[in-house]
Parts: structure tokens; sequence; C-alpha cells
């Protein structure tokens, strides 16, 4: 038959390409309307949408940074310093390239007197700002009134955070350091504020003269001074910035600033939104394939219908290669349709938000057409709608006309032909590599291609095994649970597509659900319990002792450790600039700005050398450094290179002599880099101590100490751990919100392609129901027989879905996050049940349609 011509049909063309015989039968075809592919195209729409969404609100994000990056830097050039402000030279430099303005920024303690004091964010600016956009406050003042000096008062904008939690209100007064501030207004909005970061404290803004009169800023105090430059029009050019990155690196090579430009006003927070978009996207891919699943079940359940149509097109000699054509130009004519769809909602996602939530979002967001972004999500749509197209549709090449008919009771197992197979296997390294290639981190996007995979390869054995295991057992007498087990095994049974299906819903389930709690679990109650209840920062070294004396006293029966500090930032390593390093992802922030350091005459608690060996106590050769070994890893370093650290302005060259692992967790004091103690002799320096209880503290002892060490040390910079925890839980709570909210894309793609597979059964429980209402069953009967059948299914489902999820989740939380992972099945049991609930309640509604038909119709076609 395969080598019959086709009867010439009319208006094809006399060239004999079968292209557009293909394109009319299939248009012709479509005027039908798409029935059976509302969930094909909802899954397609969904999946796709998600992908350009994200993409395209990331893109509108950074284009917003980038367009605005003069405004968050507040200049041209921002030019950063830590524990000193720039010499003579430095500024002589900046001021050398254009208009130069600068800002202080610290940690620091307002007290209220009896009110309590209050961990703030400093931030002290010169009179000319801000040079770059406006600034807004409540009630308004111009920056000059705001914080000048009156009545023997400095005036200062706070945060609404810090009036509330010391019951304060505008107008009212405290005490920094040895300075008198009045609040005058409440902060509404800095041009600047993102560029100054995210802190453990409500901002307070103040002028320089009064962070000059606190008497905060000593040698060694943990002080960050910007200077912004506002360049002429024909050096803010890109080349021209470039330029001058590139002399300032060369003219002060010991500077030790940090550079950045209105080109990268803030690459740590485009760096995040690129990692968190990654994630998201990754969700989004996640609802593609498991909308793939959809898209199979669509397409074989479509094949299904038109088993006449193909068998007489291949009666009428038509060859296998042109009916699998015919159909798949169909298929992906309506996929088409889905992915316009998806895409035109990703792509309207900016401008809704923007409309929307564009004036309580802190950051500038650029709406724009992403044409690359939505070009990516257009390929992920076409290559998965090939990819779970090509199997059930090459199936019909070879099935001969009589099998075709007969494959709706003895359907015939077979692989598609070569062709089909090569065609397969090109659609799914083109899906992977468009994965991977378009990724910002591969290594996490080849775990979850590998994890995809083996998804698809285990639950496809888990159904082969169910099946196989009906098979074998004994038949029970009661009709009902012969029925399911007959049903379970039977040639054309739903388990495959069920399992699948209702496997990935519950693996992505009990995924999400161990991760959200051992995130929670983390935040909230190991880490409390292990570390200490406070950090005290800027400490003078005149006064480490005193202040030591004073928390003894304070607290006799605590743990008190105190420890020199300095910050210094990498030059070098290996004789390489980090800028060439090529740093693993997962420790690249060590290279990005300054580090904690200290010394030491032993290793420090809470870490234990694995390579190489300490220092003796009273070394005095050349600098040595201990370095935390999984950082030493991820930038490629080993015992015996050298490393180059600017502390103060000055490079110090260091070797390493040992290398160790470091218990973070346990919130100790410790630091990457460790150095010998002559390798900073003489160096300002400040201290840092914590005090921890052994049976914790209360609320009330933690404000009493609080608020001593305010009044007897104002130098001194108090964190109560409790708070920078809270503070932290609150970022990761409205992130694990907005995964929680990504993540309801793939589990609603879950719930559409459980509810596709079913309705992919459709025909072959239509014939069942009607043979066996025929031969006298009762509906009651067949329901019970299907509930226990969909149960059986959901059942065993769930134990593999408890099993993978709980797998994924423990190497996320352990590889990914780098946390433990604490085993709590309570929500991933839960949400298994509710799935493997909703699966049954699906099947007994479709099953309750079938059973409500008449059989007379259906059996004058049998």
């Amino acid at each position: 038959m395969h080598g019959t011509i086709p009867a010439p049909v009319p208006g094809r063309s006399p060239s004999g390409s079968s292209l557009p015989l293909v394109l009319r039968l299939a248009l012709r075809e479509l005027r039908g309307g798409l029935k059976g592919f509302g969930i094909f195209l909802a899954c397609i729409a969904l999946g796709v949408a998600a992908i350009a969404g994200v993409s395209s609100l990331s893109r509108s994000l950074t284009d917003g940074i980038g367009r605005e990056g003069r405004r968050i830097l507040g200049g041209d050039m921002a030019f950063s310093l830590l524990q000193r402000e720039a010499n003579e030279a430095e500024r002589a430099y900046l001021t050398s390239k254009g208009e130069v303005s600068s800002i202080a920024s610290m940690r620091a303690m307002a007290l209220a007197g009896e009110k309590g004091s209050a961990l703030v964010e400093l931030k002290a600016v010169d009179a000319g700002y801000p040079r770059v956009g406006t600034l807004e406050t409540d009630p308004p003042f111009s920056p000059a009134d705001l914080l000048a000096e009156r009545n023997g008062a400095y005036g200062a904008a706070a945060d609404l955070a810090l009036l509330a939690r010391l019951d304060l209100k505008v107008g009212d007064r405290v005490t920094v350091g040895n300075a008198t501030v009045e609040l005058r207004a409440t902060l509404v909005s800095e041009p600047d504020k993102i560029a100054s970061g995210i802190g453990f404290g409500p901002r307070l803004l103040v002028s320089q003269e009064a962070v000059r009169a606190t008497d905060l800023i000593q040698p060694g105090s943990l002080v960050r001074w910007t200077y912004r430059v506002i360049l002429p029009q024909d050096l803010s050019t890109e080349e021209g910035l470039g330029q001058i990155e590139a002399e300032a690196a060369r003219v002060l090579p010991e500077a030790g600033w940090n550079i950045r430009t209105r080109l990268n006003a803030d690459p740590r927070f485009a760096r995040n939104i690129e990692r968190f978009t990654q994630f998201l996207t990754l969700v989004g891919l996640t609802a593609l394939l498991v909308g793939g699943v959809g898209v199979a079940n669509a397409v074989r359940g479509f094949v299904d219908r038109k088993r006449a149509s193909i068998a007489t097109l291949k009666s009428l000699g038509a060859p296998g290669g042109q009916v699998v054509l015919l159909y798949l130009t169909q298929v992906m004519m309506i996929a088409a349709l889905g992915i316009a769809i998806g895409l035109g909602v990703g792509a309207a996602l900016p401008f809704i938000v923007t409309g929307l939530f564009g004036h309580l979002l802190p950051i500038p967001i650029q709406p724009t057409l992403a044409w690359t972004e939505l070009g990516v999500a257009l390929l992920y749509g076409v290559l998965t709608a090939l990819v779970f197209a090509l199997a059930p549709l090459g199936r019909a090449h070879d099935v001969p006309v009589s099998g075709l008919f007969r494959d709706q009771v003895d359907p015939e197992r077979r692989w598609p032909r070569k062709r089909y197979l090569a065609a397969l296997a090109l659609s799914v390294a083109a899906l992977v590599s468009l994965a991977v290639l378009a990724a910002y981190d591969r290594r996490i996007a080849l775990m979850f291609v590998g994890a995809a995979a083996a998804s698809f390869v285990l639950l496809r054995l888990v159904a082969t095994g169910i099946m196989a295991l009906a098979r074998r057992m004994p038949r029970p007498r009661s009709t009902a649970p012969r029925l399911a087990l007959a049903n379970i095994h039977r040639p054309g049974a739903l388990t495959p597509s069920l399992v699948l299906s209702l496997g990935l819903g519950i693996t992505l389930l009990v995924t999400l659900a161990l991760i959200d709690s051992n995130l929670t679990k983390q935040l909230q109650q190991t880490l409390p319990e292990r570390a200490p209840s406070f950090f005290f920062l800027d400490i003078p070294n005149a006064q480490a002792d005193a202040f030591e004396g004073f928390l003894k006293e304070q607290s006799a029966d605590a743990q008190i450790e105190r420890v020199p500090m300095m910050r210094g930032r990498l030059v070098s390593l290996r004789g390489l600039p980090v800028s060439q390093i090529k740093a693993q992802e997962d420790v690249s922030w060590v290279l990005d700005g300054d580090r904690g350091i200290t010394y030491a005459k032993a290793p420090p608690d809470g870490s234990r050398i694995v390579q190489g060996e300490w220092w003796p106590e009273d070394y005095r050769g050349k600098p040595l450094v201990s370095f935390d070994q999984r950082v030493a890893e991820g930038l490629g370093l080993k015992i015996g290179d050298e490393i180059v650290v600017n502390v103060l302005g000055r490079n110090i060259t260091a070797t390493i002599a040992n290398l160790r692992h470091v218990e973070w967790r346990s919130m100790g004091i410790n630091f990457v880099m460790v150095f010998s103690p002559n390798a900073f002799a003489g160096a300002p320096h400040t201290h840092l101590a914590t005090v921890t209880y052994p049976n914790g503290s209360d609320a009330a002892a933690d404000a009493k100490i609080l608020r001593s060490a305010a009044q007897s040390f104002p130098m001194v910079t108090s964190v109560r751990v409790k708070d920078a925890l809270e503070a932290v839980n609150d970022v990761v709570s409205q992130l694990v919100m907005a995964i929680r909210g990504a993540s309801a894309i793939a589990l609603i793609a879950s719930l559409l392609v459980l509810a596709g597979a079913l309705a992919a059964g459709h025909r072959a429980r239509l014939y069942d129901a009607v043979v066996l209402k025929t031969l006298g069953a009762t509906r009651a009967r067949l329901l019970s027989a299907y509930a226990l059948e969909y149960g059986l299914l959901g059942l065993a489902t769930a134990v593999f879905g408890l099993l993978a999820g709980t797998l994924a989740s423990y190497l996320i939380i352990t590889r990914v996050m780098n946390l433990t992972f604490a085993l709590d099945l309570s929500g991933a049991v839960l949400a298994s049940g509710l799935a493997v609930f909703v699966a049954v309640g699906l099947g007994l509604t479709g099953t309750w349609r079938i059973l409500s038909q008449k059989p007379a119709q259906y059996l004058r076609n049998l």
C-alpha cells in the first residue's frame, strides 16, 4: 500500500509537492472547530505566558534600572571607599573629571530616652543633595531646611518604621552618638534608595555635619564614603565611562575603591533580578513541560477521534508520511494559536504591572516589548508542542488500515519509524539546549533538565510496574474490584497517562511544600535557638576591654566572644585581577565589594582546619591567611596561592596557609578570611562582640541591655539577632510568597493535564460503559469500580510523588540553598492526599457523564 500513488487531487500543484495539499486539507478539517483542544491550548498558552511574562518583566526592570541609572547612582559614576574618606590626591582626581558630591553611610544606634533605642541605617549627605532626582518628605522640605542645625539639634528625615518602633512623632528628638537629632519629616522617596542597599534598620537621613558631630567616625569605623561624579557630556558616553574606570584603577591602584557607573548602577540588584528570573523561568518551563503531557494526551485523543479519517486516507492510497504531516500541521497550527495567546499575555504583563503597581514599586520599571525574550518563549512553545506531538502522531504512519479500526479495542504497541524518532530526538535536544543556553546559571539549568528527564522516565517505569503488578494479582471475587484491577492493566488503559500527569503534579506539590517548611523552620525556629542574642559592632579599639567588662557585668551568665574586625576588598588572586576570575556562582559574592576580615593567633571557634596548618602564636614572617574551604574551591584557590586584599587604601599580599571548614549556620563570629596577626600590625580597627545566653533571653532583658549599651557606649552599634532575623525573614517570606504564586502556574498546568488525561480516555471509557451497561451493570457498580481504579492509581502515584518530591527538595535545600534539610511530611502528605482526592473527583465527574449516555446510538456503530 505504501507504494500506491494517490489519485490526483484538484488544485494540487503540478510539481507534485504535497505541502499545498496538506495545508488545504488541514485548514479544511479545522473548519470543524477546536473541539478536544481546549486543554491543549490552555497548557501551551499557560506555559508560554509564564515564560514570556517573567522574562518581559525582568527586561523591563533591568531596562528601567539602566535608563534610570544616573538617578539611582546619584551621578554618572560612583567611587566607594570603606572605613576612610578619599585623600587629597583621590579627591583631586575625581574633581578633575566633573562635579563631585559625597554621602556617608553607616549603622548607628538612635536613643530615644526611656522609649528605648533602635538600630538605624545612617545616611549623611552633603549640602547639594540630591544632585540628580528629587527627595520627597512628609511634610515637604527643601534638603537645606530639612537638615540644617537649629536650636541645638540637627535636622533629619526618618523612615516611618523608626517612628513606629520607638513610638515617636515628627518633631521629637533622638540622640545618635554625641549628637542630638530632630526628626523633622518622614521619608517618602529617595532617588538613590536602591544604590544605598537594604539594611537591617530604618533609614535616618542627616547632614554630614551631623554625622561628624556624633563622633561615630573614628579610625576603623565601618563607614562607607561614596563619591558621585557628574561628568561633562563628552565624557558621559559608554566609552568615556569605561576609559575613566580603567584610568582610575591605573592612576590610583591602591585606592581600593569600588567603582560603578550609571550603566551598572546596582549590579547586585541586577544579578538578583536575573537569578530570580531564572527561577521563575524554570517554573514556567515546568508548567510548559507538564503542559506538554497535556499536549501528548490531546494529540493522542485527536488521533483517536480521527481514526476513520486516517483509515479512509490510507485506504485511498495516501502515504503514511503524508497522513502524519497532515495532522502534525493541524496540531502545530493549533499550537501556534496557543503560543500567540501566551505571547500576548506575557508581552502585556509589564504594562499591566506598571499600570496597577508602578507607583508602589521602589524600583524603576520601564515597560517594553522585549522581542528577544518573546522570541525565546516562542521557541519554547514550538519545541514543546513538537516534542510531545511527534510520538503519538508518528505511530499512525505504519499501522495498517485494519489496525486503525481495531486499535480501539486492541491498541498495537510499536515504536514510530526512525525518521520520527530522529525528529523527536532533535526536538528534545533543541529544547534542552535552549533551556541551558538561555539560563543565567547553567548548572541549575542542567540540574533541572536532568530532574525533568528522570521524572518522565521514572513515572513511565512506575506505570509499567503498576500494570505488571495488577496483571499478576489474583482476581477478586467482587465485580467492582475485579473490574478496577482489569482496567489498570488492560490494553488502552489510562494508567500511563494518569500516572504521568498525577505524578508530576504530586511531585511538584511535595517539593514546594518541603522547601517552604524547611525555609520557615530554618529562619524561624532553628537559627534563633543556636544563634547569639546580640552582635555589637564598631567597638572602638581603645574601649574594647571596657566594653567587654560592661557586657560581663550586664550578662554574668552569658558567653561573650570578641574579635578584631576590619573590612577588606580582594584585589587579585594568584596574580590575576578579580575582574578576570571566573568564580563559581555560589561564591562569586566574595569578589563583590568589601568583606569582613580579622586576624587571630588560633583557629576561630566554629571552624576546623581541613588542609594545611595554622601559624604559630608568635609568627613574624610574611603575612598568611586562612580561607574558607568551600569559598577557596569555588575561587580555584589552594594552599600556597597568593592573594592581595586592600585594607584602608593599602594593598596587602598574603599566602594561603590553610583551609577551614566553617559552620556558618551557628551564626557565631567567623570570617571567610582570617589573617596572621602581623598582617595588620598598627592598622586602626574596631572590634566585634557577641553575647550568647545559655537558655536564651527575653524581650525585657534585651531592651535593658540595648538601652544601657547605647547610653554608656554611644559609639557601639547593637544588633539584636532576633530583629535581624525578622528582617531577613520578612524578605524571605515575600520571596516564598512570590515562589508560591509562580508555582501555582505549574500546579494549574498539572490540574489541566490531569483533566486532559481523563478526557483523552473518554472514548475508551464510553465504549466500556456501553458494553457493561448492556450486559446489566448498574451505574453504582460502575462508579465504584472506577472510583477504586482511580484511587489505587492515585495512591500508588502519591507514594512515588512523596519519594521523588522529598529527594528533589533535599537536593534543592542542601545543594542549591546550602541549608540543613529537615524532613517534615505533614504538609506534603496533606498536599498529596488533596491531589489524589482531586484526581478521583475529576475521574468520577467525567465517568458520570459517560454513564448518562444511552447505549443504543453507540451500539449501532460497533
